[in-house]
């Protein structure tokens, strides 16, 4: 059962009685006629060998809403792509899936190289970006979802409940984020969010004081979660990161581009659960390790934008601030744990936060020393200004791939 309290800026849409999905989808239905409902899937190729997009593709061949489906494969070879076309191609949506590592791809990578737009550095926030590009090119959608592959307890109702918001035209909503509570019914999950995201954010406020943007953030249940929806127009102002910091740098384009009544959060699962990321001790370019340098500079990057001076004596206050704050959260999610019958190891959580305040220092030291070095690809309307038939030209590069069967 969830409870109906309503904190920060942004509105919070909650699961009060567990409606059943078919309602909602009959609902969903009437909307798309008037505002057609699409959906971006970005995936490793690898990520076609495990069970969970197998069985998100069977939900998905029975969705009546949705009319367009974009799957954006990355780290795909010839064969490999021919592959994932059969693969999904028992959904009965129009359905494109954009190669890539595909020659005609990499010749579009070239030309816009070609006029300093780089699209070179590899990693899930370029595939959105590029499924993004493809969206706008198609047409097709005016409500858009994006998941992620991996999700082990996928079902109707989370796609339904996610994008929902976007797509009922009496509502003011413009993007909408899913949250949820991440658990394998035996321990509770969610590390990058519970011991970096949020006390770090409790520890900038603290040292800051009142900011809107840190106010904001703080608002979302679960501001690192990869489902989230939005309409059409707001695909083609934003800039995002191709790094691990994607989401916070999603969440971020779209506050700077909208009043905060025009965005939402709203709960799509009562429990959720995907694919875990190492710690990655030994290697900081891999695992949660990169994972929370990454996010980290994405919100120090935030605020100076926003006018904050930061400095090397500011980021060694955050580093103490922030190791006592996370501290003190282990002790919280102890109780929460023991409460619901939950595994909880103390150690392993405290050595968590042991990585996550050395990467949050560093990677704010690295921000001072290399301020140019935040991954931001440009918005698909600068990419056509640069290249007014980018569109058109994108738009005949996936159709000429997905017909190479």
């Amino acid at each position: 059962m969830g409870d109906f309290y309503q904190n920060g800026f942004v509105a919070t849409l909650h699961n009060l009685r567990s409606r059943p999905y078919e309602e909602l989808e009959q609902k969903l239905i009437k909307f798309s006629k008037q505002r057609p409902i699409g959906l971006i899937i970005p995936s490793l190729y690898s990520e076609l060998s495990r069970q969970a997009l197998k069985d998100i593709v069977q939900v998905l061949k029975d969705i009546p809403y949705v009319s367009e489906i974009i799957i954006g494969l990355d780290q795909a070879d010839d064969f490999q792509y021919r592959n994932a076309l059969e693969y999904f191609a028992e959904l009965p949506q129009h359905h494109r899936v954009i190669w890539n590592d595909g020659p005609r791809m990499q010749k579009l990578k070239e030309k816009l190289a070609s006029k300093r737009i780089n699209t070179s550095v590899a990693g899930k926030g370029r595939n959105v970006w590029f499924c993004f590009g493809y969206m706008i090119s198609s047409g097709k959608s005016e409500a858009i979802a994006i998941h992620d592959a991996d999700i082990i307890t996928y079902n109707r109702e989370m796609l339904a409940r996610l994008v929902y918001p976007v797509a009922d035209p009496t509502f003011n909503y413009k993007y909408c984020k899913g949250y949820y509570f991440r658990s394998d019914d035996e321990k509770m999950h969610g590390r990058a969010v519970r011991l970096l995201v949020t006390p770090l954010l409790r520890t900038l406020k603290k040292l800051l004081g009142h900011h809107n943007y840190l106010e904001y953030l703080d608002s979302f249940r679960y501001p690192l979660a990869g489902e989230f929806s939005m309409r059409a127009d707001i695909i083609k102002t934003i800039r995002i990161p191709y790094d691990w910091g994607l989401e916070i740098g999603i969440l971020s384009e779209v506050e700077r581009n909208n009043s905060f009544n025009r965005i939402c959060q709203v709960e799509i699962a009562d429990r959720y659960d995907h694919k875990h990321q190492s710690l990655s001790e030994e290697d900081a370019e891999k695992g949660l390790s990169k994972m929370s340098r990454d996010i980290s500079r994405a919100i120090f990057a935030k605020l100076a934008s926003d006018g904050i001076t930061l400095s090397t004596e500011f980021f060694r206050t955050l580093k103490a601030t922030y190791w006592r704050i996370a501290l003190e959260f282990v002790d919280l999610y102890k109780a929460d744990a023991a409460m619901n019958g939950l595994q909880y190891d103390f150690h392993k959580e405290e050595e968590v936060i042991d990585l996550f305040v050395k990467n949050v220092y560093q990677s704010g030291i690295n921000f001072l020393n290399n301020p140019d070095m935040v991954p931001l690809m440009p918005s698909w309307k600068r990419v056509q200004s640069a290249f007014p038939e980018i569109f058109e030209e994108f738009y005949q590069i996936v159709e000429e791939d997905n017909d190479c069967i």
